[in-house]
């Protein structure tokens, strides 16, 4: 066998094994996202039963938002299993929810930190610490929608890419 025949089955042998490991991580991350979201609707169906849903609505929307960061990503290896391109925008839609899961999480926190009946000055300390990385994160919520909008504007379609 010539060199270039090698070579070019070499390629197709890679091409095989980069199409199992997408098929695999596939696999793995609709697993985990199925788990994820029977474990948020048995945290809600707790909720109902005991009375207690106030308490564990930020438990239920964080498994949520994980879930939906799990499906961005499995949405991000269809396509690249599909134009073996990949695609920045689903990574970018993953690091906005991250974000936002992130502001909600410091939000509540915040929110219960002058609840235990004082201000002490390590509370004061947590908050403001709270609300710097809040208003970083803010920053980053501007500037990914900014990136998404500009690369929805100035590349190809999604159909595009998907196509290929």
């Amino acid at each position: 066998m010539n060199q270039e025949g090698f070579r070019i089955q070499f390629g197709e042998y890679l091409t095989k094994a980069e199409m199992v490991i997408y098929g695999l991580l596939a696999l793995l991350l609709f697993v985990t996202a199925i788990g994820t979201a029977i474990n948020a609707g048995l945290m809600l169906w707790q909720g109902f039963v005991h009375w207690t849903m106030v308490q564990q609505t930020l438990e239920v929307l964080d498994q949520l938002l994980v879930v939906l960061m799990l499906v961005e990503i499995l949405h991000t290896v269809r396509i690249s299993i599909r134009s073996h391109v990949l695609v920045t925008e689903p990574f970018l839609v993953v690091g906005l929810i991250a974000s936002i899961r992130r502001m909600l999480v410091i939000t509540l926190e915040a929110a219960t930190l002058s609840k235990g009946g004082g201000w002490t000055p390590e509370a004061a300390s947590v908050f403001r610490a709270s609300m710097i990385e809040l208003g970083l994160l803010g920053f980053l919520v501007l500037v990914l929608v900014f990136s998404i909008t500009l690369l929805r504007r100035y590349s190809e379609s999604s159909e595009d890419v998907e196509a290929h």
